[in-house]
């Protein structure tokens, strides 16, 4: 344990110690003079000259530590090397802790998995939205020596795309209960606005198409079919852009302002970093995607005829198409069991012990014992 100050220049604050000392100098406990009748006639000599004497020793000295310790505390005060390095159990908000408090050892500090990682023995929490963050929180924040046992569910919401990395190794229990959280409703499928120009009139049957099996067989098409001529309706998100050369500048304002567009093979438009979004069994790319603005673009390789592009005639392109419009997003939900943390990860610093909240204590006891000393019946007037 190390001590330190986070800020040494609040020590000058120890110059006021000489004020109690000059006060108590300059001034000394009140006397009584009594005139003796026999005295009255003799005549008073000089006094004598006296050394400088101090009245009332502990209460200068209480005044005199009572500006030391605010001083002090002033400096910030803390003690490095002072972790609890007692064991911890953290444990998701939705498992029963009955059985974990039953058999955890004594000494242990049991935790609820969550903001503000609250004791086991307040009210259990609501079920945390990113237990994956709060676990690689916990594990900063404890002392490099202390274990970490984690009890979760069968399956963790919001996890990420890879097991999450440690400072150290977790011993990582997966409860029974829990976990049993219905399954998000799929996303509906995408409503299409297709512009072609005449030339392209024939490669519209093949979205149509796709559209037609996204619908249930009680619905109709969420489709909107038009000439390049013909502006956008203002629900329109997903569209379909089947002509040669550069959109209309409507067209590219709407994509930069969030909107999906699928653009034919000649279709021409500046956008940067494209990246292959769908590619045939041999490897080469039929679609490209890029982000433009706050939208995003996605163009196809190759002309929309079955000869140069036999996928359009396969029964999964509906599939490949939602795919390209709506890319799905990453898997959010995972077994516990197949997310255990590994370690590797250097330890963090730790913060070092505060002993402010010590120091106000003291300097609260001290200061009752200094107004104790000054207001006491048994001295005199008060220096």
């Amino acid at each position: 344990m190390t001590p330190a100050l986070i800020l040494p220049m609040a020590l000058a604050a120890l110059a006021a110690l000489a004020i109690p000392i000059v006060i108590h100098i300059s001034r000394r406990t009140e006397t009584r003079v009594v005139d003796f009748a026999a005295l009255r006639w003799l005549t008073p000599s000089a006094r004598p000259r006296r050394r400088p004497r101090i009245d009332e020793i502990p209460l200068l000295i209480a005044r005199i530590l009572l500006l030391t310790l605010l001083a002090l505390w002033l400096a910030r005060p803390v003690l490095w090397g002072v972790e609890d390095a007692r064991p911890v159990i953290a444990v998701a908000p939705g498992v029963d802790p009955a059985p974990v408090i039953d058999a955890a050892p004594r000494g242990t500090l049991i935790l609820w998995l969550a903001p503000g990682f609250p004791n086991i023995e307040e009210a259990a929490p609501e079920v945390s939205a990113d237990a994956v963050s709060l676990i690689r929180q916990l594990d900063a924040e404890l002392s490099p020596e202390a274990r970490l046992d984690v009890v979760v569910p069968p399956v963790l919401d919001h996890a990420d795309a890879e097991r999450p990395r440690l400072t150290r190794s977790v011993n990582w229990r997966v409860s029974g209960g829990g976990g049993d959280a219905d399954e998000p409703a799929p996303a509906p499928a995408p409503a299409l606005s297709i512009r072609h120009s005449a030339e392209a009139a024939e490669s519209v049957r093949y979205f149509t198409a796709a559209a037609t099996s996204w619908t249930p067989p009680d619905a109709e098409p969420r489709l909107d079919v038009a000439a390049v001529d013909q502006p956008l309706s203002a629900a329109a998100s997903h569209l379909v852009w089947l002509a040669a050369g550069p959109p209309p500048q409507s067209v590219t304002d709407w994509i930069e302002n969030g909107g999906t567009a699928l653009l034919s093979h000649d279709a021409t438009l500046d956008v940067q970093d494209a990246a292959e979004a769908w590619s045939d069994t041999a490897g080469q790319p039929m679609a490209t995607e890029a982000r433009y603005g706050r939208g995003r673009v996605v163009q196809f390789t190759r002309p929309l005829d079955p000869a140069a592009m036999p996928q359009l005639l396969e029964a999964d392109f509906p599939d490949v198409l939602e795919r390209l419009l709506t890319p799905p997003p990453p898997p959010a939900r995972v077994l516990a069991a197949d997310h255990a943390p590994l370690a590797g990860v250097a330890p963090f610093d730790q913060p070092p012990l505060d002993l402010r909240p010590w120091l106000a204590l003291l300097i609260a006891l001290l200061f009752a014992a200094e107004r104790w000393l000054a207001t006491s019946a048994r001295r005199g007037a008060t220096p």
